[in-house]
């Protein structure tokens, strides 16, 4: 049986200091920059609620097939360093997962570690026997955060 648990991560180092690369991921509003999901439904529903960023600041989408439904909160929010929130999907199945962005400075700019922790159960744990989370999830992460560069380094 494999493993119930899983981690999928993907990091990026950006030319742009730390504090520009927070702001681009604590606003929610700021998402159409450069999610990897943007696009993948032209008329995807979004309802922003709560804080307007950083802790409780909570995003919700309804799509089509592609986009499915769910919602984000930012349960963490450490200035030019942290952004912790928990992800709900709710369509076209449902999980539940944290989803971490650990931003570093350093001498070649900003390092940006994008990661996504959860637990498989039920259809998605036979689904794992067959699907691997990180090769799901990991090429959206990659193509996300080299939007996330491009835009932080044209800021």
């Amino acid at each position: 049986m494999a493993d119930s648990t899983f981690l999928v991560e993907r990091s990026t180092t950006i030319g742009a200091g730390p504090e520009v690369v927070f702001d681009l991921i604590d606003d929610f509003r700021r998402w159409t920059e450069w999610s990897p999901w943007e696009g993948v439904d032209p008329n995807l529903n979004r309802t922003y609620s709560g804080a307007d960023r950083g802790v409780g600041a909570s995003y919700a989408w309804t799509g089509n097939r592609k986009a499915g439904a769910g919602s984000m909160t930012i349960t963490e929010s450490v200035p030019g360093r942290k952004v912790t929130l928990d992800l709900a999907f709710l369509k076209p199945f449902k999980a539940t997962n944290v989803t971490t962005f650990l931003i570093e400075p350093g001498a070649d700019g900003t390092t940006v570690r994008w990661q996504m922790a959860g637990t498989r159960s039920g259809l998605m744990k036979v689904f794992g026997l067959v699907m691997n989370m990180d090769k799901i999830v990991g090429k959206d992460f990659e193509k996300g955060l080299a939007s996330m560069k491009e835009v932080a380094e044209a800021a």
